[in-house]
């Protein structure tokens, strides 16, 4: 009979690996909590107009990655390709605007995408995800980004860059649309097909194309910065201002545009000199229409995505990935058939004290349960035999150092005497 194996790009998270995702996730969850994010849970899949119009159209998230399908209903569903738009349509479903802005809330979840599977990139793969609604002003921005900064900073991860540009409002990218319609329309016969068709309908996009050929004509295409109308400007000379006072670095990289359609002014990565062509670490921006563009109220709103498999690969990349390993509290051995009933009375009363007990449930014997509880790495041990349960008394045996206290053979003096 042929094996069935894990669909391409996908990946299992073996036992040995899940403490340093455990890890991570606590440390994740502990930072979202000290800048004021609150947890946020939203479906698996969802409406598929909800990434047409949120996502857009001409991104290749929508055009080319996403998984979608008609249900029985025959309803057209997607599996969700990014955080953001969930996350949005959650806020104006259950009215969040009135609960208070701004509203601050973060999410650890799956994302879906069809795309080439790579290290750190995978068609299943897991987001770290911030997004703040109701401020406008540049020090949120700051915050948000400083926020990133500290993750970085407290995993250990120091070889990373932040990269830093404004796209700019739906007004003065007028301008810009224009100019980069005129550059690109010499450059026709050059374009991959996908960048043709951006051209006329969104031209920006084919500066994100990750064609090579397209990547070095838009090397010297316009530049968004020289479009920017005085409110963009002014907004992205205060959040310099805030990063600068607070002392985080940034290098201004004016091809920055990120793969979705619904930033506005601010987008920053944070980038890494260890990860080869996949290099972002962290990404975000500024999506003031998206709320609107949805049909919620006018909402201004940014965050940031943090991939969990890109972030344990730079973790390890500079030997910063921690991966403590869970070992039982106690190991409960039982000699003979009759021991076995009280052994396995004993291991149930420890964990209903809240320790973490094993014991054979295979068939071996005495020696290879003493093996095994070794290879298990069980702190401590007990051997329960007639003689045990006669005197009420048992031995226990620190497994580290070999050292044996005697205590009364009961949960309550093992979890007492092993500090359980």
């Amino acid at each position: 009979m042929e094996k069935i194996t894990a669909p391409r790009g996908t990946k299992d998270v073996l036992p040995e690996e899940s403490r340093a995702w455990q890890i991570l996730e606590e440390k994740l969850r502990g930072l979202a909590h000290r800048f004021g994010f609150r947890e946020i849970r939203f479906p698996t899949f969802e409406d598929v107009a909800l990434f047409d119009r949120g996502v857009g159209d001409t991104t290749d998230v929508v055009q080319k990655e996403m998984y979608d399908f008609y249900d029985k209903g025959d309803r057209h569903i997607a599996l969700r390709p990014e955080g953001t738009a969930s996350v949005v349509r959650s806020f104006i479903e259950n009215s969040l605007h009135a609960k208070g802005l701004p509203l601050k809330v973060y999410y650890i979840a799956p994302n879906f995408r069809y795309e080439k599977p790579q290290a750190g990139r995978l068609r299943e793969h897991h987001q770290f995800g911030v997004e703040c609604f109701g401020a406008a002003d540049a020090s949120a921005d700051a915050e948000v980004i400083s926020l990133g900064a500290t993750l970085l900073r407290e995993l250990g991860i120091t070889d990373t860059e932040l990269h830093l540009n404004s796209c700019g409002c739906k007004e003065c990218r007028k301008g810009y649309h224009a100019a980069l319609k005129e550059y690109f329309e010499g450059k026709k016969d050059e374009l991959c097909d996908t960048c043709n068709d951006r051209l006329s309908r969104n031209p920006m996009r084919i500066l994100d194309c990750k064609s090579e050929i397209c990547k070095r004509i838009s090397a010297d295409a316009p530049k968004i910065p020289d479009f920017l109308c005085d409110s963009c400007r002014e907004h992205f000379e205060k959040l310099k201002s805030c990063l600068d006072e607070i002392g985080i670095k940034y290098t201004l990289d004016p091809m920055l545009v990120r793969g979705l359609d619904y930033y506005t002014n601010t987008v920053f990565e944070f980038v890494s000199g260890k990860l080869g062509a996949q290099s972002t670490v962290l990404g975000g921006g500024r999506y003031d229409g998206l709320v609107e563009s949805l049909g919620g109220p006018a909402t201004p709103g940014l965050g940031f995505g943090c991939g969990i498999e890109r972030l344990m690969l730079t973790l390890e990349a500079e030997g910063k990935l921690e991966n403590s390993r869970l070992v039982p509290d106690v190991f409960v051995a039982h000699a003979d058939a009759e021991a076995e009933m009280f052994a396995h009375k004993l291991t149930y009363e420890l964990r209903s004290l809240g320790v973490w007990a094993e014991r054979d449930t295979t068939g071996r014997s005495l020696k290879a349960q003493m093996k095994y509880a070794g290879k298990i790495g069980a702190k401590y041990s007990v051997v329960i035999g007639g003689n045990e349960i006669a005197e009420a008394k048992i031995n226990v045996k620190n497994m580290d150092n070999g050292e044996v206290f005697e205590c009364k053979l009961s949960a309550e003096a093992i979890k007492d005497l092993i500090g359980g």
